[in-house]
């Protein structure tokens, strides 16, 4: 499925409700578990040790939480895509969530819906929340509300 398509940052203002996506699958396979883990310092065995992850809580090697937050912004633009900006800006998020273990082989993917916009400082401010569905698991691994300023073309 194709972004849901904005031709400007006004344009977000009317959509408040609408739902985007899904979007395609990405797998989450150990190698970008462990890049993760290098890039942040956290090498705890739940992540990076398959052997003794096999007999631990969750029968094999798991994503962080963080690493599976952080991939939300790899499935935004598959979700939305907002024209007629001359940038935009991550302002933050509200409402992290980690509801399931992503394990390593498996697939996400994200689902969004447009729950706030409003004029802001020159610009228009969303709130998308994002749900990551894991494939074959009926609760998702997180949710999490993404808010985005996108400002126009002068």
């Amino acid at each position: 499925m194709s972004a849901r398509v904005f031709e400007n940052p006004a344009a977000l203002l009317a959509a408040v409700g609408e739902s985007f996506g899904p979007t395609g699958w990405l797998a989450i396979e150990q190698d970008r578990i462990d890049l993760f883990a290098e890039a942040t310092d956290d090498h705890q065995w739940i992540h990076v040790d398959p052997e003794r992850a096999k007999d631990g809580p969750f029968g094999g090697t798991i994503a962080h939480g963080y690493l599976t937050m952080s991939l939300v912004n790899r499935l935004l633009p598959e979700l939305v895509e907002v024209r007629g900006v001359s940038m935009g800006v991550n302002i933050g998020t509200d409402n992290l969530r980690f509801l399931s273990p992503v394990r390593a082989g498996s697939r996400i993917r994200g689902r969004g819906e447009l729950v706030r916009a409003e004029e802001a400082k020159g610009g228009v401010q969303a709130v998308v929340r994002v749900t990551v569905e894991i494939e074959g698991v009926e609760k998702p691994a997180c949710v999490v509300d993404t808010i985005s300023r996108f400002y126009p073309e002068n």
